[in-house]
């Protein structure tokens, strides 16, 4: 995982476009694909330096050789101070290997042990078995289904209700090594 870049424009629109029944579903930007590459540059440059301010965590989840886009996730700031909220979407042919699970889990990690948040939140669609499985493995605890708060299978804003579950920083064990690098590659920790 790595903050988008421009020159993965081409190899995003590809692994979106090539999952739009799938995502179409659950994700509102769906519903605007498929854009022009020209359009994805420019939300990727958004997305990069939304990151570089402290703004917004856009991650894409890539190949080990990065030669393909397996989907994407991100440490979102629109909860408020002190919580993040992660979302994630894989692309069709790579669903059911545990990516989005171990994004997430990564991502956890990151948010506790390196932002020093309090708290994670992940919100999915009620009848989204497979998004709400990562929240429950992961130990989040599912604290409520809000009504009418998310957008619609169709696009439309706040008709759709959202289950939230929420892990603590008391709540959370790591598991295993994670690796964090800065925009230019060194280390932290």
């Amino acid at each position: 995982m790595r903050c988008w870049e421009p020159h993965d424009a081409e190899r995003l629109k590809e692994a979106v476009d090539s999952s739009l029944d799938h995502l179409r579903p659950w994700l509102p930007w769906a519903h605007e694909a498929p854009l022009p590459v020209g359009e994805v540059v420019d939300l990727l440059r958004s997305f990069r330096g939304r990151f570089d301010l402290g703004q917004d965590f856009v991650y894409g989840i890539l190949s080990p050789d990065e030669s393909e886009v397996l989907g994407g996730t991100g440490l979102h700031t629109r909860r408020g101070e002190g919580v993040f909220e992660i979302g994630y979407w894989i692309r069709t042919s790579r669903a059911g290997e545990g990516l989005a699970t171990e994004s997430t889990a990564a991502l956890t990690r990151v948010a506790f042990e390196l932002c020093g948040v309090g708290r994670v939140e992940i919100r999915a669609d009620p009848a989204n078995e497979p998004s709400k499985a990562i929240p429950r493995k992961l130990g989040f605890v599912e604290e409520a289904t809000l009504r009418r708060v998310a957008h619609c299978s169709g696009g439309s804003p706040l008709q759709a209700d959202a289950v939230v579950f929420a892990l603590l920083r008391d709540e959370f064990t790591p598991a295993g090594e994670l690796e964090a690098f800065n925009a230019v590659g060194v280390p932290l920790r």
